[in-house]
């Protein structure tokens, strides 16, 4: 005898055979003929099972007592569909009961059994109530037979999807069932089945997985469907009426399975039976299927559900994922996003109060920005911006009340903390990050720009800027967010609003929104921060330097967010707007100088001096603060962010010329007592020289130039220099005319006057003579002999020592005699006697003749030259020292590493200094060593026995020196290394191991690296007996020295002899052709 709950499931397997095992199906007949005689076929085999076989009369004497408690069966049906159904509610609901007496059985005895057998080792016996899949499928089956014939074809037409939608099948079995007398009656015995099945976990689980939505539509129209009109009902349907407790019954199954089914599916179901069927366009189906959409009254329900199911706890989260849920992230689900958004932020009718709904759905909303999957990440948090920014336009009362204030309320306890005990924080580290990151995915990533939202962030941007400096001097992962916040706030706001904002972020405006003076960021734990009360320092110089340091340092910070706004006219305009404040505040000054005198302090009383004293000191430290604001601006961002535009230059232009007319009605004005002002002018008019000399200049671009007519008047009348009026008048006249008028040679002109004047000379020819015509060239000694190249001051400015390059890369042709350029060589004008000396160079480069036949004096005064403190001097004596080694090598190397070995040997030489002089003449040496070319395996053995010996020297940076340059010249040296390189290796071994010092160490390492590299392939054979000795030293240096400078060469000089070894064991093969003529 089968177990009892196998029997049932065989006696409902033989119920919902398939057609094919049907022996006495005729083929002759129509699809409903044949499914009604299947039906009928298998209800006839199963009775006869149940009669004859002995295995499933457990099973009969079941469904009897099912069929007794079950007042809807009716025996004498001549409805096969109803029939059939009938039989399979019969079986299920002995199968549920059976199950259920099983699984309470199961769990009062599984304590006991399992404290008496089970062990460790053992698995804990599965509860009765576990399926297998064959079991399930056999169940699947007959419920599917269960829903299609005895619930879907009872539905009023409008509600759910119909049968004749989805499938074939469904359109057979919709032209099958039709019963108008019984429906509602048969509807809700079907319905309370199926529900009183789902009271069993494994049986709830496969219906509401396939049939969830076809019991919710069943349940919705037994509950909430309005009833049809008395007169149009007959005495039969009359009967057959539910009555009111049965409607009440299946409302309270609805709010039953709506709470414990998944809430997304929910959603998703009722929006669906909201929408209702789409209408056939090609007619097909029953008049069922294209009845239209859903009807008004389900509508209504489906809604008031819906809107019941957004109010509860993650309700939204339920809307959004049952609407966005297997989304792939195209355009269509971003439109989605914004459907679902407008869903969420409209208050539904049935909604006690607005207050109320937002108050339950707004915190919901915030929610959505903190999934943690990829793309359910990005679908939620589209949705939670755009739904904030509707509410902000439809709704900004509550949008301030419900989202914003939360948002951004870590941010707002900055500016309000309260002294707290030190022990906890005033803003904790997950509550900072989580506004931030929420700030930036709304306002950033949501990219939506409204009042409201650049009002709302500008209340807290101090305190953002504040943190966005903290993390820029720690490891922080809120430096990218804070960035790009405050990037977002100055490229949208409003330019007013941005310059405003900048002020505030620099000091220049009274401190507002700003974090609470007793408290400051601290690193949290996971790489955030947060807010804690600091530690005031009792020394008023340490408070002082701290707050000094922090203002700079602030501006430092401000000033890389402006340089990264490239395209944004925003830094142009707020450095603008600072200089014209300058300017005012001159002009205002020169006013005040005219119209107050000086105050008679003998006649005031105390009171009266202390209450005239602030004044002045506070208008003085706002100048201070807009001057350190400006000097940082210039120094931290380019020219081309500042001004980029050419209304910008001229706005520039204008503030300048402002400038300069200050004071000018004075007889003795401001311009003659200040060359800086003069000179700044200067650059000004040539600036302004070059903007005029460009081809595209337009309309647009003389008419915005029009302002500046007055000033160039007013300079071109009044300025005490006749050039600078002469320069202003032909630029009044060229921007008058819109070019139409250019005087000769106006650009060059223009230009010449930005040079800066280079010796005294020169200075006193321009002032007092002022017979020069403004249109005449210079004299001819000072274009000529006096006026430094043009390369001549980014030669200086690099100091390198391949300052050779850039010194003589552009070559000036000697118009002096040879004892000229030396006398100028010796003038005590720094930039005549640099000029001098590097006219010398080239002389020698060139081979000049007067230059060989003095070259001893040649190499006397470079060597003199070498001593001065000056670097543009040393430097050019350098050049001209290695340009004549390389010329004169046995002469010139002689006398050179004699006086790297033991000093000055001039008499004029001042010996405190020889160790600087020494080290100039090892950087000769090398730029020597690098000219030599073929000439080093003659030149170079002087050269390496002179290094050789300075290694070991007492002071410690001629030691590094010599090994940098034993480093520049042995792998120049190739084969005839070989003889040294015992005494090479013994040096530099000693050096590693025994030197003090870590940069003479260092130097020694990379002498090896150097040798490595220069040497190559040749090293198997140049290296051959002391590679070992060298290998052994390096590694020697990776594995003891303290130093990791050192070390990192060492790694380095192992690298090049791994390659070296690698390609000398395993040599690259070679396709080769050969031509071996035999004989």
């Amino acid at each position: 005898m089968l177990p009892i709950v196998p029997a049932i499931l065989s006696a409902i397997k033989t119920l919902t055979k398939p057609l094919g095992e049907v022996s006495a199906h005729d083929a002759q007949s129509s699809y409903q003929e044949a499914l009604v005689a299947v039906l009928q076929a298998n209800g006839a085999l199963l009775q006869e099972r149940l009669q004859k076989d002995r295995s499933l009369e457990e099973v009969r004497r079941l469904r009897d007592e099912a069929m007794v408690v079950a007042d809807w069966f009716s025996g004498d049906t001549e409805d096969a569909t109803w029939a059939f159904v009938q039989e399979c509610l019969l079986l299920l609901l002995t199968l549920s009961r059976q199950l259920s007496a099983e699984l309470k059985l199961f769990q009062q005895t599984a304590s006991l059994s399992a404290a008496r057998l089970r062990t460790s080792e053992m698995a804990p016996p599965l509860p009765p109530d576990v399926l297998s899949v064959a079991q399930q499928q056999t169940l699947s089956a007959s419920l599917q037979f269960v829903v299609s014939l005895g619930l879907c074809p009872y539905l009023a037409p409008g509600v759910g999807v119909s049968l004749g939608r989805r499938s074939a099948f469904g359109v057979m079995v919709d032209k099958l069932v039709r019963c108008e007398t019984a429906a509602e009656c048969r509807l809700f015995t079907t319905t309370k089945v199926l529900m009183e099945l789902t009271d069993l976990s494994c049986l709830a689980t496969l219906v509401f997985t396939r049939h969830l939505g076809d019991v919710m539509a069943a349940l919705i129209q037994l509950g909430y469907q309005p009833s049809r009109a008395e007169r149009s009902c007959s005495k039969e349907e009359t009967m057959h009426k539910l009555r009111a407790e049965e409607s009440h019954t299946c409302k309270e199954a609805l709010r039953s399975l709506l709470v414990k089914v998944y809430q997304p599916m929910i959603v998703k179901e009722l929006l669906i039976l909201q929408g209702g069927p789409q209408k056939d366009k090609s007619g097909a189906g029953s008049s069922g299927a294209a009845s239209g959409s859903a009807p008004t009254w389900l509508k209504r329900v489906c809604g008031r559900l819906l809107s019941d199911r957004l109010m509860q706890s993650n309700g939204v989260q339920a809307v959004v994922r049952a609407i966005l849920e297997g989304g792939t992230g195209t355009d269509a689900d971003w439109r989605k996003c914004d459907c679902v958004a407008r869903i969420l932020v409209t208050c539904p009718q049935q909604s006690a109060s607005a207050d109320t709904y937002y108050g339950q759905v707004c915190h919901q909303i915030l929610d959505l920005l903190h999934f943690k999957d990829q793309l359910t990440a990005q679908q939620h948090q589209r949705v939670a911006t755009r739904a904030v920014l509707h509410l902000l336009q439809e709704k900004p009362n509550f949008a301030q009340q419900y989202l914003l204030t939360p948002l951004l309320g870590p941010l707002h306890r900055c500016s309000t903390a309260l002294d707290v005990v030190h022990s906890h924080a005033a803003v904790e580290e997950c509550e900072l990050t989580r506004c931030v990151t929420d700030v930036y995915k709304i306002w950033v990533v949501g990219n939506s720009p409204s009042a409201f939202l650049l009002r709302a962030l500008e209340q807290v941007l101090p305190v953002i800027f504040t943190l966005f400096c903290f993390t820029k001097q720690n490891v922080c992962h809120l430096r990218s967010p804070c960035e790009e916040i405050l990037l977002w706030y100055l490229s949208h706001a409003k330019t007013s609003a941005a310059l405003s904002a900048l002020r505030l972020l620099s000091g220049l405006q009274d401190p507002k929104n700003e974090v609470a003076a007793k408290f400051h960021f601290t690193p949290g734990s996971d790489g955030g921060a947060r807010l804690s009360s600091k530690e005031i320092s009792s020394e008023e110089d340490d408070a002082l330097y701290e707050k000094l340091s922090e203002e700079q340092w602030r501006l430092e910070c401000l000033m890389q967010l402006l340089a990264e706004l490239k395209h944004c006219d925003l830094p142009g305009d707020f450095f603008l707007e600072l200089l014209q404040e300058m300017a005012s505040w001159e002009s205002a000054a020169e006013g005040e100088k005219k119209d107050d005198p000086k105050l008679d302090i003998s006649t005031m009383t105390l009171v009266d001096v202390e209450q005239r004293q602030p004044a002045p000191s506070a208008k003085q430290s706002r100048r201070l603060a807009l001057l350190q604001v400006l000097a940082v601006m210039v120094d931290c961002v380019q020219h081309t962010v500042l001004l980029r535009k050419t209304s910008q230059v001229v706005d520039f232009l204008m503030s300048l010329l402002q400038r300069a007319c200050v004071g000018m009605d004075q007889a003795s004005g401001p311009v003659l007592g200040n060359p800086v002002k003069s000179e700044t002018l200067r650059l000004g008019i040539g600036v302004m020289a070059t903007l005029l000399s460009g081809p595209k200049l337009g309309t647009e671009d003389y008419s915005s130039m029009w302002r500046l007519l007055p000033p160039l008047e007013l300079l071109s009348q009044k300025h005490p220099e006749v050039l600078i009026q002469q320069l202003a008048s032909d630029l009044r006249a060229v921007i008058a005319t819109h070019g139409a008028y250019r005087p000769e040679n106006f650009p060059a002109e223009s230009l010449a006057s930005m040079k800066p004047k280079m010796t005294v000379k020169n200075t006193q020819t321009g002032a007092d003579n002022p017979q020069i015509s403004p249109h005449s060239s210079p004299p001819d000694g000072y274009s000529q002999s006096n006026r430094p190249p043009a390369s001549f001051g980014n030669s200086a400015a690099k100091g390198s020592p391949e300052g050779r390059t850039s010194g003589t890369s552009t070559s000036y042709p000697p118009t002096k005699p040879l004892p000229n350029w030396l006398l100028e060589a010796c003038d005590p004008d720094v930039p005549t006697r640099a000029f001098a000396l590097r006219v010398l160079t080239q002389m020698v480069q060139r081979g000049n003749p007067e230059a060989a036949h003095n070259q001893e004096k040649l190499l006397m005064l470079f060597l003199e030259n070498l001593e001065h403190e000056e670097s543009f001097i040393y430097l050019s004596a350098i050049q001209g020292l290695a340009a004549l080694a390389e010329s004169y090598p046995e002469r010139v190397l002689e006398r050179l590493l004699k006086d790297f070995q033991h000093g000055p040997s001039c008499t004029t030489s001042n010996k405190e200094h020889s160790l600087e002089f020494r080290l100039k003449v090892g950087e000769v040496l090398m730029r020597a060593s690098r000219a030599m070319g073929e000439l080093s395996t003659h030149l170079g053995r002087p050269l390496i026995s002179v290094f050789l010996q300075g290694t070991r020297d007492p002071d410690q940076s001629v030691r590094a020196s010599s090994l940098s340059n034993l480093g520049e010249l042995c792998p120049r040296l190739d084969y005839t290394l070989g003889t040294l390189a015992q005494e090479l290796c013994s040096c530099l071994t000693a050096m590693i191991k025994t030197e003090k010092h870590a940069e003479v160490r260092r130097a020694a390492v990379h002498v090896i690296t150097l040798l490595l590299r220069g040497l190559s392939d040749k090293t198997t054979q140049v290296l051959s007996d002391v590679l070992l000795d060298l290998y052994r030293a390096l590694k020697w240096v990776v594995r003891a020295d303290p130093d990791d400078v050192s070390v990192l060469h060492a790694q380095l000089a192992l690298e090049e002899m791994d390659d070296i070894m690698r390609r000398f064991i395993f040599p690259e093969q070679k396709l080769q052709k050969k031509i071996v003529v035999l004989p």
